[in-house]
């Protein structure tokens, strides 16, 4: 359903992906399965030091309705209602997270060719309003994400966007936190064959003038292994290599050096995602 400039959490998030996403310094298994009726259960467990966390979830659909369950170790029970295209281009969802009786959400999402528009409401007496709203093409697109609370009469945050899309080339520039933090970023695809990527993202932040910079890659080895890494101002260092030995399913090994103190032990993840 997807078409035009996308949602606002759209702009940036090429890079922000190959920076971010699969580093971890944890050990991360998770295995899906699928019943005969096409219900998928997910079963995840995150080692992190002393500390073990896990949840099953449960996802099913029906035609363009999806309901998502997730319970946790923490006594958490998350569930998420999902309709696709109740009327052409628009998407509503209804979240909620027990025990917390003030996470009651419900968001609608709008996706035309020129504009991509994302509003939500808390269920509460006094709720949060979010809306973020996008316009342009798939080629160059400006947004703004607004939050603003009922009960205190304050905007929460309020930030800005810019992206730029040509070819292997994308170009964000994003101002957060109500103007205090500019975020600039680049993503270029090097080579489609090898999937070879390169990106950077650099900020800025106006009240404390502190910059911050990392810059990132990723390789395929071959069609079912990436390398990626990354290295930040700060001096620390990542790398991960991620090997898809069936398909949908992962496995990743990470490693984080800090090479300021370098005598310091590596940080050292696992992940391994089982899916039928």
């Amino acid at each position: 359903m997807v078409k035009g400039p996308g949602l606002y959490t759209e702009i940036g998030k090429k890079a922000r992906d190959l920076l971010y996403k699969d580093y971890q310094g944890d050990q991360k298994f998770s295995v899906t399965t699928y019943s005969s009726t096409g219900v998928a259960i997910t079963t995840t467990g995150t080692n992190k030091g002393s500390v073990f966390l896990g949840d099953v979830a449960t996802q099913v659909k029906n035609k363009n309705f999806t309901a998502d369950i997730k319970v946790s170790t923490d006594s958490s029970l998350l569930t998420t209602f999902t309709v696709d295209e109740p009327t052409p281009g628009v998407k509503a969802i209804l979240s909620a997270k027990l025990p917390d009786q003030k996470s009651g959400k419900l968001e609608l999402q709008y996706f035309h060719d020129y504009a991509g528009i994302a509003t939500s409401i808390g269920l509460t007496g006094s709720p949060t309003v979010n809306f973020s709203g996008v316009v342009g093409t798939n080629v160059l697109a400006l947004g703004t994400d607004v939050s603003f609370e009922t009960d205190s009469g304050n905007f929460k945050h309020f930030n800005a966007g810019l992206s730029f899309t040509k070819d292997d080339l994308i170009a964000s520039l994003t101002l957060n936190d109500k103007g205090e933090k500019l975020n600039a970023s680049y993503y270029h695809i090097v080579s489609p064959l090898t999937n070879t990527v390169v990106g950077a993202e650099v900020s800025h932040n106006f009240t404390t003038k502190e910059n911050a910079i990392t810059v990132g890659s990723q390789h395929a080895i071959d069609p079912l292994t990436i390398v990626k890494a990354r290295v930040n101002n700060a001096g620390i260092a990542n790398a991960l290599i991620q090997h898809e030995w069936r398909p949908k399913s992962f496995f990743t090994v990470s490693g984080e050096v800090d090479s300021k103190a370098i005598e310091k032990s590596a940080k050292v993840g696992i992940a391994l995602a089982l899916k039928p």
